[in-house]
């Protein structure tokens, strides 16, 4: 039987996608849920921005990741990555642009 305290069942956790990561230690995560309208029952899909704290600065913009409510960092951020589920690949576009430099 794993043995976890009683704050760690309570911790909300997400899923979501890394929008941003320009600040320093801390990412911004788009978390996209569905809901129903409460009178003509479409299906909406409601968007909600988290800011949370990457410690290694490991996230980059497009990965998908597991954040969870933990302590406040600062004024905004109130979660941490837990963890990165799938990660994607940044194409570099500065060696392309200092040969076009080099050439010209």
């Amino acid at each position: 039987m794993e043995t976890t305290s009683n704050a760690d069942r309570q911790r909300k956790r997400l899923t979501g996608e890394v929008v941003s990561n320009k600040m320093d230690k801390t990412v911004v995560v788009v978390v996209t849920n569905t809901r129903r309208h409460p009178l003509y029952g479409k299906v909406i899909r409601v968007s909600k921005n988290y800011k949370a704290h990457d410690e290694n600065n490991a996230c980059k913009v497009g990965d998908r990741v597991q954040i969870v409510e933990s302590r406040p960092y600062s004024k905004d951020t109130h979660f941490r990555v837990e963890t990165v589920l799938t990660s994607t690949v940044q194409i570099d576009k500065t060696p392309l642009q200092a040969a076009e430099q080099a050439e010209g």
